[in-house]
């Protein structure tokens, strides 16, 4: 059966319109983005608190990196089949179930007596976040237009990036002021109330808009995501580019703690502000990405290409360089160009993949960016850490740049190929 392609390489109408009106889109885009802000909030507020965990409960580097990888081992092997279901059931109702969780969850970290129960805790975080970044793109790109659709998955993505600063900064904040524990059940509560307001603001749209009329079995479903060597390659490129982006964002107060001896609360600005460079590089790459690929989509790959090989080169040189103000600028420029490619890498993928299945297409790339990006990146470095040191290990790291470079840029070879060849979607 020939599935139904949402787009396709080659020139964009700059003239196409919204999906819906412009206003209703943006209105989606703004709930969805403060989900995602919520979302990462909650996964991100441990990495503050870390000096507090440590001293309370004589935790290990290694143990601090569990209870930060358990969120991304939890959605990583669960977002396939809650995206598989969210598809089929509907995504605003699914999103609307997944925050309530992971809300919950979060106030319940709160309330944690031991190392034990904070993982726990912490796999429901998971848990509740599995489905909602797959989710929540799909809901995304079915109100753009597609000439906007890097600049659109760019932003939304940064809201992960963004909401990593906040719950950084808050969490350290919070826990400096009123104790940890109110730090968790703080960003909690946040999320409970966008839960809340979410299915009041977002409707379900008609299944004529998604394509969800075309039936398609578990193993139709299957082959559509992964016939092209196109989709493989930037769903493995997009997981590895996280490990980067991921372990800073883990690490950085630490770092910073321990390297510039800056006390937490100093140390999560800061972290927080290395951050945002992340999150600015997102929006900032999708859009630059929209602009050179006005007349040839599959340009979008190599930018992301580019991207990885400039950022691994800043943050390889900035760990030559004591640590100082010239060693943190060149790290926040290297975070801030190395994190552009969310933005057409999935652009990428709902060219290639019908829209009928696009929240499960969705679905590997939060897989791939969970278990290869914030499940492998915070543990690994935490790992190095403990055996030759945090600032060495942070450098060591930066290596993985230059894969998730070679796999855009095989990425980008087979796109061009089957463009060259005309292949459809399911031959």
């Amino acid at each position: 059966m020939a599935l139904p392609m949402q787009s396709s390489s080659g020139p964009i109408d700059h003239n196409e319109p919204y999906p819906v009106g412009r206003a209703y889109a943006w209105l989606v885009f703004a709930m969805t983005f403060g989900l995602m802000l919520s979302d990462y909030m909650s996964r991100q507020v441990i990495n503050a608190v870390f000096p507090f965990l440590k001293a309370e409960w004589a935790l290990s580097d290694t143990q601090l990196g569990m209870l930060v990888s358990v969120v991304g081992v939890t959605v990583g092997l669960l977002s396939f089949p809650i995206s598989l279901i969210a598809d089929r059931v509907g995504r605003v109702r699914s999103t609307t179930t997944m925050a309530l969780l992971w809300g919950a969850a979060t106030i319940a970290c709160g309330y944690a007596e031991n190392f034990m129960m904070m993982f726990i805790a912490r796999a429901l975080v998971g848990l509740g976040e599995a489905g909602y970044g797959s989710a929540g793109a799909a809901i995304v790109v079915h109100v753009f237009p597609r000439r906007l659709h890097a600049t659109a998955m760019g932003a939304f993505f940064a809201a992960g990036i963004f909401g990593s600063v906040l719950g950084i900064v808050l969490g350290g904040l919070i826990a400096a002021h009123l104790g940890w524990r109110m730090a968790f059940v703080s960003l909690g509560a946040f999320g409970l109330l966008l839960a809340i307001a979410f299915p009041f603001c977002v409707k379900e749209p008609p299944s004529r808009h998604l394509g969800d009329d075309v039936r398609m079995s578990l193993g139709e479903v299957f082959r559509a995501l992964f016939v092209k060597r196109t989709a493989i390659l930037t769903y493995l490129g997009i997981g590895t580019a996280m490990f980067v982006q991921a372990a800073f964002i883990a690490w950085s107060a630490s770092y910073l703690n321990r390297s510039y001896g800056l006390e937490p609360s100093r140390a999560a600005l800061g972290a927080g502000l290395l951050a945002l460079m992340s999150g600015i590089g997102m929006v900032l790459g999708g859009g630059l990405a929209d602009r050179l690929s006005r007349h040839d989509t599959s340009i979008r790959l190599w930018v992301a290409m580019a991207y990885c090989i400039v950022s691994g080169l800043l943050l390889f040189g900035a760990f030559l360089l004591p640590p100082g103000p010239l060693q943190f600028v060149l790290i926040g420029a290297g975070l801030l160009i190395g994190a552009g490619y969310p933005g057409p890498a999935t652009a990428v993928i709902t060219e290639v993949t019908p829209s009928a299945i696009h929240a499960t297409a969705f679905a590997i790339t939060v897989v791939c960016n969970s278990l290869l990006g914030m499940a492998a990146g915070p543990f690994v470095t935490g790992w190095l850490a403990d055996q030759i040191t945090l600032p060495r290990a942070l450098q060591a790291i930066t290596v993985v740049c230059f894969a998730a470079a070679t796999l855009y840029y095989l990425a980008a070879r087979a796109r061009q190929r089957e463009v060259d060849q005309g292949r459809p979607v399911e031959d």
